[in-house]
Order: structure tokens, then C-alpha cells, then sequence
């Protein structure tokens, strides 16, 4: 068997297996794995059962307008036998879940094709409402007709809506508008339920994913091209186009920026700005605006795809189409990166870690040792202190986790790691600190795993001030290993196999790093965290008599008062809070019907607009502090074009964002 590969991760993995269709043989060895290997290994039993039935049935079915009343019936018979059946190697309920679901997507696609030759009422008195809880399945093919009908009727008026803030011009031309809304819908739809059809494979790989869901969130079936789009968010050295992009309104993908040495870049032909309108991967095209977002991220993550063709449209409307093949480039976005912040006569040196990478697959270099350049081109501007950017920072490699921390303590233990019959504490792996002064780092509800455990250590060694929102809770550790021995394995199981605690033996599973000070941060509750997750690992304690010395600031106390101070009076920190109130309330609670008729529709679009509207103003807003690259980036950096371009949004980014100003404010004290 392949050494495994050690990580802790957080990222959405989404599985198009390539195995056979043979799941019952690739569940068995699953289960021989997890029962050998996993750290809390469960029994299979018809808790698993119910888990998994209601869990697929949702994955393929998320509004419960899918399937009829009368299908739910049909396959309830499997809700308590599931686990019987994988236990006798028998995975014939598959074909019949398969089939039923590929019934009900050519029934959808003939209501859709009806639906396309009958009148739509726009001044009717029927109502919609929306609701996170899925409503009831439908009893026939006539209620599944008229609930698509009313939500095609919704989405037209809402599309309508969104194309000015003018009522009374959207209203004279409203029979040309509506028409062309109408032919966009559909489109939308066709394309939607083309996106839903799924070979047996995928159909299966779907379902062997939610079985493995069951045991954690984390242990994760996937191929060998996810395997590799997974180790490529954790390294800095990726196969690339050479495209950055963004996604924009309409399903839009734009040309962000282009890599200097890529594919794209001697292109000559492609630009900054340019769509792009399809891929082609061999004998298969994916429009842009009909294709899976998976699929398209599977594209552009994965070693699998290395030679594609893209199809572009320049502002202008001309399109072309350029083949490009991936080279092995360093990810800016991905890799570590630092810059000089200046107030009150002061300088502090801010450092962005967006994830914990190490050289995994196509990697060159690891977060601990690119951390620790940066500080030597900080220290050169001498700076009085330091902030440390753990803000939406996924995870990565445990290893680095392990090595950065000690790299800010001089001595002792950053961490107690416990395996299913092993608890061990993990220790400082080297003797110094590559800094001394002030730190704060910032973290949010998308920190976690490996971003957790080093802020677990610089909070208990009192290293470091934590300052933000609540973090993701995930104190698990993940190996990537084959489920089959062999030289060429192209099925993989990230299987959890240990769990961390802090020095002083508690978990922050599903509870998450509670920040030193709380700052307000838009759309924290909506931000996903491990403790919804209905698998997830309870929250235990370890007994931990550890010895460690904790770092000595005599500022330190009346430095975090007086933030509390300053973020309880500050107007910009009082509007985040008024609007998350507004923001929650939008996304939590039912809301009341909606007439389907354009005034009443108008006038719900005008409300969100206007509260996204307060939303962006509030994101925009540029806060009194002085940030310029560190004085060796601007020396090598400034024949670079992209780097240049790269560095006015990043210094954009740091200056609209109110948690780096206040750890600003923060180091400023603690250096009195």
C-alpha cells in the first residue's frame, strides 16, 4: 500500500468516480478501511440506514420537487434495510433508486418542454413562498406541472425585475421584456436538468460518497482527479492555464488576470476581460452557462485535464477559440504574501496565509518556510509588530501546522494528538522563535483544521491576541489513502483518523476558536460550520497536565479592554450588526407569499437590491490606515505587471476590511 498523505483540509470535494459500477465492492473495501483504520469507527446498522436514505435522497432532491409522493413511498422500503443489504454485498436497491431518479428527470424535461407551449399569466392572483425547510413531495405529475410552472413564473418576473430600477419603463415594455425573460428561463432550465442527468457511475460514486459522509463529514470518497484537484488547493506550485477568473451576474466567466509564463500568457490572444463561453476536454463541450460549477473547477484544479480548449468572446463580441495545456507555475492566490501597514508612527507587518500548503503533488515549497521569508523581509522594515491572516483559511497539511506554531514559542508543546488507541503530545520541533514581537491574527467561520490548531497554541501560549468571529470547529485529522493496493489506485478515501486538542486538553470541535474580541462580520451566521453538520465529531476533553510557559506582555490585558471599548462604540462595527441583523432575518426565516404578478415581484427585488446595495457600501468603505508592499517586493517586484496588478486589489482588500485596521489599533497599544 502507498505511504498515505497526511493533511488536514477543509474544502467542498464533489465526487465523479471512475471506478466500475461494482459499489458494493468498493463500499466493502470502505468499510474494511474505516473498520482498521478510522479514528471513531461506527457499527452498520440501520442508524446508518436512515442516515443514508434521507441523506441521498436530499442530495438528489434538494427542494423535494423532484419526485412524486407515491416514488418516496416506493423506496422507504429501503430506509431500514440498507445496511443489511451492503452487509450481504447486495446493491441492487441502487438500480432501482437509478431508475426512478432517471424517470423522474425525463419526466421533468417533458413537463419543462410542455410548460414551453402554454400561456403564462403575469397579472395573476396565485402566490409563491420560499422556505429553507423543503415542503411536502407532490402527489402527481399535475402538482409537480403547476409548482415549476409558478417558479418559472417567479424567476421570469424576478429576471424582468433585475433589469432596471425604472418600474414604470419595465412596465410599457413588458411584453417584449417578458418574452425575452421567458426564452432565458427556460434556457436556464433546459440547461439545469441537463446538468442533473448522471450516468451510473456518477450516479453511484454520488452514493458512496453520502455513505462514507456517515462516519464523519470529512472521510471523503474520490478519484484520482479529485485526489488531485484536493492536494492542489493545499500547495502552492500548481498545473495551470495560466487564467485567473471570476465568476460575474448572468453566469459569467470573466478573464481576471493572466499568469506570466503560462499557456494563456503566450497565447497572445487572450485578455483581461475576455468571457469565456465553453470548454471542450477531448470529445466533451461544456458551455460555461449550462456546465456544473463542479465540473468546471474540476477543469481547472485537476492533473487530468492538461490539454483543453477554450472558447472566448472579447468586449467587442468577436469570439475565438485557443487551446491551452497546464504548466507547473507557483499560485500566487494560494501562496503566502506580506505587506507594511503604517499608523500612529508605526509599522506592522501584515501577513496573508491563505491556506497551510505544503509540496504536495506539484508543490516546490511549504507554508512554515515561505512564512518565514516573509518575516525576514518584514523585519528588514523593522516592524514593531506583526498580523497574522487566518481569515477563510481552509486548513491544509498538519505538519505545517505543527511547524509554524513552534515557530513563534521558543519551547513546548503546541498540541495533544489522539489516534484511536494513542494520545500523544506534539511538541515544539524547534528550539527559537523567528519573531519576537506583538502578534494578532485574524480568523473567521471559514478558519479552520489546520488554521485552528496554530491559533489554538498562540491563544494558550498567549502568543498572540485572537481577534474576529467565531472559527469553523474542525479539530480532525484526515490521510488520503487507496482503497486498492496497486501502482496505479484510482479511487481514494480521505479517512479521519486522528483528532487534536489545545495544551490544555479541550477541543474546539464544533465549537470553534472563540476570538480573544469579537468583532462583527458580515454574514458570519450564514458562514457554514462544523457544528450543523449532523456527523460530526462530539466535543470531548483530554486530561492534559502539559507544562508550558506563556508569553509575557504587560499591555496585553488593557490592550483587548480597550478594543472592547473601541469596537462597542465604533458606528462602522454598530452598521455590520444592524445589517446582519436584516441579512439573517432574509436568510432564516420563512418568508410570507409572494404574489406573482410584477409589482409585487418588482418590489421584493427593489428590497433585496436595496439592502445589497447597503451591504456593498458598507464592504467599500476605506479605512485610515497606510499600506505599500515591504521594501524587497518593491524592488523585485516592479518589472512584474501582474504582481503590480495583484497588489493594488490586495492593498485594497486590507484597507476595506475593519478587522485589520482594529489589529492594527491592537499591536499599537501593546507596543505603549
Amino acid at each position: 500500500m502507498k505511504v498515505p498523505l497526511l493533511v488536514i483540509f477543509l474544502i467542498p470535494l464533489f465526487s465523479f468516480s471512475q471506478n466500475e459500477v461494482k459499489p458494493c465492492e468498493i463500499i466493502s473495501q470502505i468499510n474494511t478501511i474505516i473498520k482498521d483504520q478510522h479514528y471513531r469507527p461506527k457499527a452498520i446498522d440501520d442508524s446508518l440506514s436512515v442516515y443514508v436514505f434521507e441523506s441521498f435522497l436530499k442530495e438528489l432532491d434538494k427542494n423535494n420537487r423532484l419526485f412524486t409522493e407515491a416514488e418516496i413511498n416506493n423506496l422507504t422500503k429501503y430506509k431500514l434495510k440498507l445496511d443489511d443489504n451492503i452487509l450481504e454485498n447486495n446493491c441492487d436497491f441502487l438500480n432501482v433508486f437509478y431508475t426512478t431518479y432517471s424517470n423522474a428527470i425525463s419526466r421533468l424535461d417533458g413537463i419543462i418542454e410542455n410548460l414551453k407551449k402554454e400561456p403564462f399569466d403575469y397579472n395573476g392572483k396565485e402566490t409563491i413562498q420560499f422556505s429553507k425547510k423543503a415542503f411536502p413531495y407532490l402527489k402527481d405529475i399535475v402538482e409537480l406541472k403547476k409548482a415549476h410552472k409558478k417558479s418559472m413564473l417567479y424567476f421570469i418576473l424576478n429576471d424582468i425585475s433585475k433589469t432596471s430600477k425604472n418600474k414604470d419603463s419595465l412596465s410599457a415594455n413588458f411584453d417584449k421584456l417578458s418574452k425575452i425573460s421567458k426564452e432565458k428561463i427556460f434556457e436556464i432550465y433546459s440547461c439545469k436538468i441537463s446538468s442533473l442527468q448522471l450516468t451510473k457511475k456518477e450516479f453511484n460514486s454520488k452514493f458512496i460518497r453520502i455513505y462514507c459522509s456517515y462516519f464523519d463529514p470529512h472521510t471523503e470518497y474520490f478519484s484520482e482527479s479529485e485526489k488531485s484537484s484536493f492536494l492542489s488547493a493545499v500547495s502552492a506550485d500548481n498545473l495551470t492555464f495560466g487564467i485567473m477568473i471570476s465568476s460575474k451576474d448572468k453566469d459569467e466567466m470573466i478573464v481576471d488576470a493572466i499568469l506570466p509564463g503560462s499557456s494563456a500568457y503566450f497565447s497572445e490572444k487572450i485578455k483581461v476581460g475576455d468571457q469565456i463561453l465553453k470548454i471542450k476536454y477531448l470529445n466533451e463541450e461544456y458551455p460555461i452557462s449550462c456546465s456544473s460549477v463542479k465540473k468546471v473547477h474540476e477543469i481547472f484544479s485537476s492533473s487530468e485535464y492538461k490539454n483543453v480548449e477554450f472558447t472566448l468572446r472579447k468586449k467587442s463580441g468577436e469570439t475565438y477559440t485557443v487551446n491551452l495545456v497546464k504548466k507547473v507555475l507557483k499560485d500566487y492566490d494560494n501562496g503566502v504574501y506580506s505587506y507594511v501597514i503604517e499608523k500612529g508612527g508605526k509599522k506592522i507587518g501584515y501577513l496573508k496565509i491563505p491556506s497551510f500548503y505544503a509540496n504536495f503533488e506539484n508543490g516546490k515549497t511549504n507554508v512554515s518556510d515561505d512564512v518565514a521569508k516573509e518575516i525576514v523581509k518584514l523585519q528588514k522594515d523593522a516592524i514593531d509588530g506583526l498580523i497574522i491572516d487566518l481569515q477563510n483559511n481552509g486548513g491544509g497539511s498538519m505538519n505545517e501546522a505543527i511547524k509554524l506554531s513552534g515557530s513563534f514559542i521558543d519551547i513546548g508543546p503546541v498540541a495533544i494528538l489522539k489516534s484511536r488507541n494513542n494520545t500523544e503530545t506534539v511538541k515544539d520541533p524547534n528550539r527559537g522563535s523567528i519573531f519576537t514581537g506583538p502578534i494578532v491574527i485574524l480568523i473567521n467561520g471559514f478558519s479552520a483544521s489546520a488554521s485552528e490548531f496554530f491559533s489554538n497554541a498562540m491563544q494558550d501560549y498567549k502568543r498572540a491576541i485572537i481577534i474576529g468571529a467565531k472559527s469553523y470547529g474542525k479539530a480532525s485529522v484526515q490521510s488520503v489513502i487507496p482503497i486498492k493496493e496497486g501502482n496505479n489506485p484510482d479511487e481514494y478515501l480521505k479517512l479521519t483518523i486522528q483528532a487534536f486538542y489545545r495544551i490544555t486538553g479541550k477541543s474546539n470541535q464544533t465549537t470553534g476558536i472563540t476570538p480573544d474580541i469579537e468583532i462583527p462580520l458580515l454574514f458570519d451566521k450564514q458562514m457554514p460550520r462544523e457544528s450543523i453538520n449532523k456527523t460530526a465529531l462530539k466535543n470531548e476533553s483530554v486530561d492534559a497536565v502539559l507544562r508550558f510557559n506563556e508569553f509575557s506582555n504587560p499591555f496585553r490585558i488593557d490592550a483587548i479592554e480597550a478594543s472592547k471599548k473601541r469596537i462597542n462604540l465604533d458606528t462602522n462595527a454598530k452598521a455590520i450588526s444592524a445589517l446582519n441583523v436584516r441579512i439573517n432575518k432574509f436568510y432564516d426565516f420563512e418568508g410570507a407569499p409572494i404574489l406573482l404578478n410584477f409589482n409585487s415581484v418588482f418590489d421584493e427585488v427593489s428590497k433585496l437590491n436595496l439592502l445589497w446595495k447597503e451591504i456593498n457600501t458598507q464592504s467599500e468603505i476605506i479605512y485610515p490606515i497606510n499600506v505599500e508592499r515591504n521594501s524587497v517586493d518593491i524592488e523585485n517586484q516592479q518589472f512584474d505587471e501582474y504582481l503590480k496588478s495583484s497588489t493594488t486589489k490586495r492593498i485594497k482588500e486590507i484597507k476595506t476590511n475593519l478587522h485589520i485596521t482594529e489589529a492594527v489599533n491592537i499591536i499599537n497599544d501593546l507596543k505603549k
